[in-house]
Parts: C-alpha cells; sequence; structure tokens
C-alpha cells in the first residue's frame, strides 16, 4: 500500500507502507504525482490522503472496502466532494444525494482522503493534463469508468475518530461546475445548468457558461477493465449458507406461476421456501393454485388475500422471510435451473449484498456488456441479503403508481446496500396478459379541479430521494417538455397554471406519504 500525502493543492510526499520508506514529491499537481506512483508500483492499492487527516487514516478498515481491485472509494469530510452540490439541477440520479453515514455508490469523489488501485489509476491518461482540482479529476475519472465496470463509493469507515473540527476547503465553484458537465453531459445541459442558476439562485454565469463551451467533452472509448482479474477477499458465501426464499405476488396467472416453479423445482441449488402472495379483488373467492400441494423440492408459503396491490403483497411477503437471501420474482417469468448457482457466483465474485439480474422479453437485446452499479432496482429480478431488507417495505404512497421499486433500492442504499445490475445472468419476461379481477382505480386527487402536475406518487419519491438542486432541475425540465404537450399557449398563463397544478401534486404527495388517502 502506497499513501500519498498532499495539502489539497500540491503532492507532498509518499509512504510505501510495506518498508515504511518516505519520499518526497516533486509532481506540480496531486493528480500527476498519483499517476507517476501508478507507474511505479502497478500492482499496489494507492490511498491519497490530506496531511490534515494523517492521525485519522482507519488502517484497519481498508482491506474491507478495497476487497477488490475495481473500487474507488473516497470520503469528504466537510461536503460530500469537490463537485458543486448544483449538479442536482442536471442530473436527477441516485448518485447525487449521498447518504454520508454509509458507503454509498457515487461518482463524486473527494481529494480528503480516497484510493484505488494503481490498475484503475492507468485509465485517467485522458484526463490527466486537464486543468482541474484533484477532486474534479477523481470524480471525472469515475463518472467514465462506473458505467464501465468500476465500483465507486464514498465511504466515511476510510476515517476514525473525531475529525470534525478539521476544516478542508472544496474546490466546489460554479466555474468549474460548467467545464465539468460540458466535459461529461450533452451540450445543452450547461445552457439548463445556466438558466436554473439564474432562475432559482438568482445569479448570472454568462462568462463561465462562454468559457465552458471551449471544453472538450470526455469519452471512455479507452477505459477497459477487462484485463483486471477479480477476486473478492471477503469470505465467499457457502451454498450450505446461501439460503434463499422467494418471493412472488400472483394475479390470475395460475398457469405461468406453475412454470416458475417448475423452474425453481429444476434448480441445481434448491431454494428454500416460495413465498407466495395470491390476490383476487371478488369477495367471495377461492384460490385457484390447486397445484401447491403437490411434491415440490421446497417449503410454499401460500397465502390468499383480497386486497389489491403489488406493494401490499410484497410487504406480506417480505415479513415471512426466514432464510439468508431473498429472491424477489415475478410470476411470468421463465429461466434455466443454474439460475440460482449463477447468482452465488457473483456474488462471491464481487462481495455483493444485492444484484439484478438481465429480465428481457422475447428478441429484447441486452445492451448491457458488462455489470454496473445501478440506479434503478428489480422487483422481477433481484438478489438481496436479508440483513439489509429488515425495516425495509415497499411504501403505500406507490400502490398502483409509480415508484415501488426504485423506492425500494433507495431504501437498500441508504442502508449502505447498493444494487449491482449482473447483464452475465439471464432470465425470460413473458409479460403475460393480466389476469384476475382487477378493479380500475380513481385516485382521490382526480376529483381536483387543478390536476396534480406530476402524478403524486411520482412527487412522492422525488420529495423523498431527491435533493433541493434536483427537485428544482426536475421541476425546470417537466416545466419546458410539457409546454409542448398541452393546450395553453400563452407563457404566462402556462406558467401559473404549471404552478398550481406542481403545488396540488406536492399536497397529495405529501398526504400519501403521511397515509392520510
Amino acid at each position: 500500500m502506497i499513501i500519498l500525502f498532499h495539502n489539497g493543492i500540491k503532492p507532498l510526499k509518499y509512504l510505501d507502507l510495506a518498508t515504511k520508506e518516505e519520499f518526497s514529491c516533486t509532481e506540480k499537481t496531486i493528480q500527476k504525482s498519483l499517476f507517476k506512483l501508478s507507474t511505479t508500483y502497478p500492482k499496489e492499492l494507492l490511498i491519497w490522503c490530506n496531511l490534515k487527516l494523517k492521525s485519522f487514516i482507519n488502517y484497519s478498515e481498508i482491506k474491507f472496502i478495497f476487497q477488490h481491485e475495481l473500487i474507488l472509494a473516497s470520503y469528504g469530510i466537510n461536503k460530500l466532494g469537490d463537485v458543486s452540490s448544483n449538479i442536482g439541477y442536471v442530473d436527477q440520479h441516485c448518485f447525487i444525494n449521498v447518504k454520508k453515514e454509509v458507503q454509498y455508490p457515487t461518482w463524486i469523489m473527494s481529494g480528503d482522503i480516497g484510493g484505488t488501485y494503481a490498475s484503475i489509476i492507468q485509465q485517467s491518461k485522458e484526463i490527466i493534463t486537464l486543468s482541474q482540482p484533484f477532486g474534479l479529476y477523481l470524480s471525472s475519472l469515475a463518472k467514465l469508468s462506473m458505467p464501465k465496470g468500476l465500483f465507486c463509493y464514498s465511504a466515511p469507515m476510510l476515517l476514525k475518530g473525531d475529525f470534525r473540527n478539521i476544516k478542508i476547503k472544496a474546490d466546489s465553484t460554479n466555474k468549474l461546475l460548467f467545464k465539468f458537465v460540458k466535459r461529461h453531459y450533452k451540450i445543452q445541459w450547461i445552457f439548463i445548468l445556466f438558466f436554473c442558476l439564474m432562475y432559482y439562485q438568482h445569479k448570472i454565469y454568462l462568462a463561465s457558461l462562454c468559457t465552458s463551451l471551449f471544453a472538450k467533452k470526455l469519452g471512455a472509448n479507452k477505459i477497459n477493465f477487462k484485463s483486471i482479474h477479480l477476486v473478492s477477499t471477503k469470505s465467499n458465501i457457502t451454498k450450505e449458507d446461501f439460503t434463499v426464499d422467494v418471493l412472488i405476488p400472483t394475479l390470475g396467472r395460475k398457469e405461468h406461476l406453475k412454470n416458475v416453479l417448475k423452474d425453481l423445482s429444476k434448480q441445481t441449488l434448491l431454494p428454500e421456501k416460495v413465498i407466495i402472495v395470491e390476490q383476487n379483488g371478488l369477495e367471495n373467492s377461492v384460490s385457484e393454485l390447486d397445484y401447491l400441494n403437490n411434491n415440490w423440492p421446497f417449503k410454499i408459503d401460500h397465502t390468499f388475500i383480497h386486497q389489491l396491490g403489488a406493494c401490499n403483497a410484497r410487504n406480506i411477503a417480505l415479513s415471512k422471510v426466514t432464510s439468508n437471501w431473498v429472491f424477489f420474482a415475478d410470476d411470468d417469468i421463465r429461466f434455466e435451473k443454474d439460475l440460482l448457482d449463477k447468482s452465488l457466483e457473483y456474488i462471491n465474485m464481487f462481495g455483493a449484498s444485492s444484484i439484478t439480474i438481465s429480465c428481457l422479453q422475447e428478441g429484447e437485446l441486452e445492451n448491457n456488456k458488462t455489470h454496473f452499479q445501478w440506479s434503478g432496482f428489480g422487483t422481477n429480478a433481484s438478489f438481496v441479503e436479508n440483513k439489509y431488507i429488515y425495516n425495509c417495505s415497499f411504501k403505500s404512497e406507490h400502490e398502483f403508481g409509480y415508484g415501488e421499486d426504485n423506492d425500494f433500492g433507495m431504501q437498500l442504499r441508504n442502508k449502505g446496500c447498493e444494487n449491482l445490475y449482473i447483464p452475465y445472468i439471464k432470465m425470460l419476461h413473458l409479460k403475460a396478459p393480466i389476469g384476475g379481477f382487477r378493479a380500475k382505480i380513481y385516485p382521490e386527487w382526480e376529483k381536483e379541479i387543478v390536476v396534480p402536475k406530476p402524478s403524486p406518487t411520482v412527487m412522492a419519491y422525488n420529495l423523498k430521494h431527491l435533493t433541493k438542486e434536483q427537485l428544482d432541475g426536475y421541476k425546470f425540465l417537466l416545466f419546458v417538455k410539457f409546454y409542448k404537450k398541452q393546450h395553453i399557449k400563452n407563457p404566462v398563463t402556462y406558467y401559473k397554471s404549471f404552478k398550481k397544478r406542481w403545488n396540488m401534486s406536492v399536497k397529495w404527495a405529501t398526504k400519501l406519504m403521511k397515509y392520510e388517502v
């Protein structure tokens, strides 16, 4: 392990932890010094640390944070990193609103303390010469590399002790942000950023906008991690310890569900239990699943209810979980006999606690060629370690609406459980016709004279999981996009109408989250 110490602007010295030798740095920037170390020590883990934090380095946790070679992690003590929070105006993904108390997936990196293997730094040749602060260099590397399979985190366990009184300035200016956005997003986003700053913060950054036009867009074509042999130092889960409960809500798909059970019964690694929550809205109806008492090679826990709703059904199923892992499945999927075996293989390879596997319809092509940290969550194709689902649930504010799966994924992330997308394992999603009795749901807000925009179920997700800047950015984009799709063409009248509809959505979303509906 090599530790590079710096003062936030320039590299100072580096320490070879194996030999205890210290060497002075001669490079002008921290990133150039780090890159040089990656060529001098090509197999080593490289740690960077502001000299003010030297006595707070948590050496005992470093080996657990960097459990394999495809990890880039950092932690900012005063702010998240060197990217301004105004990035939320242009990016509404979950990687922006970071929960700093847990290890959380994000491409926003900090120069305060962090680390990665030399082989990862070697991929940054294209950005090493750019004139930007060290934290933005790291964030650029992470932003380009995450879609290529690099795992990037905010990792609070890099430090120990009470460092609350340590102050380190972050170079997160809006001038730098404009250039960063131009390098990593489509060109229209710098104009969106400009108008959002002007409207919400009453500031005009015309010079920053103009200067950013000359910043060259960065590409990730030359970044390639295929030569890295991935071996996690995390203890492997044995087949005996990989006990799995399968969760399946179902409604009127008797034969499709039977086929799912048949596929599960053929598994080379059998599940422990299949939890089925069958719904039928007809008051005097009874279960149609007459094959559940057949001789299946696993336990079947069957609940029959008259209340419709996937959120409610999944919550009932979650309350019955007893195994170490949960497989969130659908009643209309098909898969090969080695599905659970392969899932365990990749869980061990990445040291993962939650994965979603490829689940496409007939004829659809998997466009993702490698694994990556996913911003979503699939309730029809995910494995999650049981210890993380405690106190997590599918919220009633999303019932019959939008966002229950992504909301559940956010609950997991906020507990330190990221979700990886694994395209190498495949299932078939039949998208079978909707079965059973399903009454059309008429939400209470449809009775309002002013119709909410967006839907209150969408707004509920946004209010819970977006930063202020992200919510304002979402509002601005919705305002612009929706203008073409509605009949009011007078801009002033449209603005007043949109504002009323937005406020109505906030009102109903707040009611939903308080379970008043």
